[in-house]
Parts: C-alpha cells; sequence; structure tokens
C-alpha cells in the first residue's frame, strides 16, 4: 500500500496532515538553507573577500524624482583622471629633528681652470634622507646630597629626590608610557618587550612590565573617571562589545570569555572609553550607563532592553547590521537581496552628500530625502514578507529589519546621529588585533587594566595625539601632584600641546 492511500478520507484531518507536513517541510527547508549558507560562509572566509562592498546597476527600484536629485555618476574617463594617483615621494615632515650635513670642496679644487682663480660659493644643492636613530635604555641615578651640622654632627638632612610614578619603582613616567603605546597601540605583548629590552642590555622581566602596566593604570584612574563623566553626560554614546580570553584558573579549561565594552561620547566630549566586564550579562552596560540619558547607539542586543524599558534613553538601531543580514543572502535569494541592497545604497549615498553639512541641515536633508526612501523601503520589506518563509535566511533578514524599523529611521530626528554604529565598531577593531598578538588577559585585574589604558589610546588616536608623548607628560605631572583633572584630558591637553 502506497502513502496515498493511507492518507485519511476526512478533510479536516487531511488538512491537519498537511499543514503538519507543510511545517515539516519549512523547518527542513530552512535547515538545509542554514546549512548551506554556513558552507558559503566558511568558504567565503576561506578563500574569499573579506570586504562586503557591493556593486550592481542603477537604482530602479526608485522614482525619478530621487534619482533626479542623486548625483550621476562619473564617467569611466573623469574617474579614471580625478582618481589617478600621483606618483612621486613625499617629502619629508618639517617637524622632524633634522641634522644638516654640509659638504665643502677642498681648497684645491675651488680654483678656476680657465682664469686660475678662487671661486665663490654662489648657492647650495640640498637633498633630503630618512635615517633612523634606534631606541636605547639609560639608567637615570638620581643622587640625593646629605648634609649635617659639622659642628654639633647632627641635624642630618637630605635633598628631595624626583617625584616617581611608582614609588620606589624602577620605571619613570618615561618608561611606563613607551611600554604602554608598545603594548595597547603597537600590539607588541610583553614577551617581545622583554626580547627587545634584552638586545638593549636590560633584562626587565615580563611580569616586572606586567605589575607596571597595572600600576600605570592605577595612576590614570582618577582621570579614565573624569572621561566617563563626560561621556555619560553626551547627547549621544555610540557603543558595542567583543569577546576577549580571560585566564580563570577555577575553570576546567583554565580559559573562559570576558568582554570589552566601548562607549563613545559625541562632538562635544569626544572620548572613547573601554570597560572590562567577566562576561556579557546585562549588568555590564547597565552599570556603566547608570545615569545616562539621550540616543544609545548599539547593535540589537537584547541585554540593552533593560536601559530602553528605564526611560530616558533612545534606541538607535544599526543600518550596517540590517544590511549584512541581507547581503549573506545573496547566495540563497539574490534577486531580492539585491533590490535591498540597492535601497539601503541610496540612503548611504545621501549620507555621504549630507557629512560635510552641519548638523541642522543634516538632519533637513534626511528628512527631505532620507524619509522617503525609507518609507518606500518598508512598503517592500512588507510586500516580501508575504512570499518568503520566516525560518529562511531572507525571512530572517526581513524580520530583523521590521522588528527594529522604529530605531533603525531614528537617525533621522537629529543630525548627530547616525545612520550605523561603525563609529563603534571601528573603535573594538584595536581591541581585536590585540588579542591576536597578548592572546588573553591574565586576570581581572588585567583585564581592566587593559582598558583603562587602552581607553587613553584610543582617544588620543582621535585627537591626533601621540600617545606616548600624552602619557609621558601626564603621568609627570600626575606623579608630581597634578589636580586640575580637566587639563589633563586629551582635548584640553591637545588644545594646549598641538
Amino acid at each position: 500500500m502506497s502513502p496515498v492511500d493511507q492518507l485519511p478520507e476526512d478533510t479536516k484531518v487531511l488538512k491537519k496532515v498537511i499543514s503538519e507536513l507543510y511545517n515539516q517541510l519549512e523547518r527542513r527547508d530552512g535547515e538545509v538553507e542554514e546549512l548551506r549558507h554556513q558552507v558559503q560562509m566558511l568558504l567565503r572566509a576561506r578563500y574569499g573577500r573579506k570586504s562586503e562592498a557591493f556593486v550592481a546597476g542603477q537604482l530602479t527600484l526608485f522614482e525619478s524624482t530621487e534619482a533626479e536629485q542623486i548625483p550621476e555618476e562619473r564617467s569611466p574617463e573623469k574617474a579614471e583622471t580625478s582618481n589617478k594617483k600621483k606618483h612621486g615621494r613625499g617629502k619629508p615632515s618639517r617637524e622632524l629633528p633634522r641634522k644638516k650635513v654640509v659638504y665643502e670642496l677642498f681648497e684645491s679644487e675651488l680654483n678656476c681652470p680657465d682664469c686660475g682663480k678662487t671661486r665663490k660659493k654662489i648657492g647650495e644643492d640640498t637633498s633630503e634622507q630618512y635615517e633612523y636613530v634606534p631606541s636605547s635604555i639609560c639608567v637615570i641615578e638620581h643622587v640625593r646630597c646629605k648634609y649635617a651640622c659639622s659642628d654639633c654632627q647632627g641635624q642630618v638632612i637630605v635633598a628631595d629626590g624626583a617625584n616617581k610614578p611608582i614609588e620606589k619603582g624602577l620605571a619613570t613616567s618615561g618608561m611606563l608610557a613607551y611600554i604602554a603605546t608598545c603594548k595597547y597601540a603597537d600590539h607588541l605583548p610583553l614577551n617581545r618587550l622583554e626580547g627587545i629590552f634584552k638586545r638593549q642590555g636590560a633584562k626587565i622581566a615580563r611580569s616586572t612590565m606586567c605589575d607596571w602596566m597595572a600600576a600605570t593604570a592605577g595612576i590614570l584612574k582618577p582621570l579614565y573617571k573624569r572621561m566617563r563623566e563626560r561621556v555619560l553626560v553626551s547627547r549621544v554614546v555610540w557603543t558595542d562589545d567583543t569577546s576577549i580570553r580571560l585566564q580563570d584558573r577555577q575553570d576546567k579549561r583554565n580559559m573562559r570569555e570576558a568582554r570589552i565594552w566601548v562607549y563613545i561620547g559625541d562632538t562635544k566630549n569626544k572620548f572613547t572609553i573601554y570597560d572590562f566586564t567577566e562576561s556579557r550579562k546585562r549588568d555590564g552596560p547597565r552599570n556603566f550607563l547608570a545615569g545616562f540619558k539621550g540616543y544609545l547607539q548599539a547593535d540589537a542586543f537584547a541585554g540593552y532592553d533593560c536601559i530602553y524599558d528605564a526611560g530616558g534613553v533612545l534606541e538607535v538601531a544599526c543600518m550596517a547590521h540590517s544590511r549584512r543580514k541581507f547581503f549573506e543572502c545573496l547566495d540563497s535569494d539574490k534577486e531580492a537581496a539585491t533590490q535591498a541592497l540597492e535601497m539601503i545604497k541610496g540612503l548611504y549615498r545621501i549620507e555621504k552628500e549630507a557629512l560635510d553639512l552641519d548638523v541642522g541641515m543634516r538632519r533637513q536633508v534626511r528628512l527631505l530625502r532620507s524619509a522617503p526612501l525609507l518609507n518606500k523601503f518598508k512598503r517592500w520589506l512588507n510586500n516580501q514578507k508575504l512570499r518568503s518563509l520566516p525560518r529562511t535566511r531572507f525571512g530572517k533578514a526581513i524580520t530583523y529589519a521590521l522588528n527594529n524599523w522604529r530605531a533603525l529611521c531614528r537617525y533621522l530626528c537629529d543630525g548627530e546621529l547616525t545612520i550605523d554604529n561603525n563609529n563603534s565598531e571601528r573603535a573594538m577593531r584595536s581591541i581585536a588585533i590585540g588579542r591576536k598578538n597578548w592572546l588573553f588577559a591574565g586576570s581581572r585585574d588585567g583585564g581592566q587594566t587593559a582598558a583603562i589604558i587602552s581607553s587613553f589610546v584610543a582617544t588620543c588616536k582621535a585627537h591626533n595625539i601621540n600617545p606616548q608623548a600624552y602619557l609621558l607628560d601626564v603621568l609627570t605631572r600626575l606623579s608630581q601632584g597634578e589636580s586640575d583633572l580637566n587639563q589633563l584630558l586629551p582635548d584640553a591637553w591637545a588644545s594646549v600641546n598641538l
């Protein structure tokens, strides 16, 4: 007997059987598509490009009125001409130290071969070369002279010595600034620095340098707290997180996953703050952002929901996250995914044009041009939802966009907001590069040390400050008892020293 002959005659029962089979088929198709997608992502990660660049045809889904507002693409001839890079060597910066070497003729070479008279200097030909002066380690001997009364053989007094950043420590502020810059800006792990110092004749154990960095973070902690206070008074905060490995002797694997979070303030409070937590629980961002009121731009992590629900904080979602989900559908539903990427591309094109405008004008441009495109995009998503299976990769991309639609459109409300959360994602790159080199945090205190020092390195980068020069000056002044922390913040420091 065939399976068809075993089907029930009752129509209601038959519909129920068909419904169950349909659900099973839909679930199985979703699993097959998910597995196929994972294979494609693995192949792309192993052999393909990392970039999510997308090139497609004209924005055919937009009406002609919007197309007329978008500048025409440059012709290949013009594009080739304008993008052509100039050849030639760049001249060394005039800010670099210079050593002048003058080449003169010998007296015997000055005689004129025609008349025999001595030739006079009429000018110079100057050329430039880069030279590298190797760094070196020296030892500073602090000699404190003692004095006593010659008559009574007493009343001994000793001259004051230099203020040290670490009490009874061997490292100067310059040494601490150099190690901090090497590890947290150049991502050199301490074992490599140990080898570098050894070649220069100094035997400094990595454990000693680890203690120095912990002490450095302790010195900078009051300034770190002041930067955090400034971030929390911002109108907009961008945030993201990434994982790092934490050494834990109590764990059976000796390692477990911890998190580094980033919080970036607005243009008036341009600071990048990292925070270390032992897990990705909602307590991390909730405790850090306690008292904050304004816009919070982040991904759709559920841990932020408690912050939004408490009131006073408005969610701003990331269009790049939504775009990425459609980009990953190119292999399974190329036509529909291409249409979604085309529409998102139009939104980004408007953002690129509005980037040079002031905050007020940028908001007006968004309301005039981006809002209609977003409305069309939403109507398109709703239409696609009717024909797409919810468990498929494309169906999940549509669901993600619609579930976060209000937060995705919130950047229209304020010109200082951004269409995506790339500000914080870029700030996480240094942590991602660092963990590939130093591999893990040796302890909870080590994770917090990395967060504090990395905050100053990232903020210095945002203000075009040499982090080594900044840390040298700040550590020296703090060790000398400087109490005006506001003057030591990177933005105030840059206004005086740059």
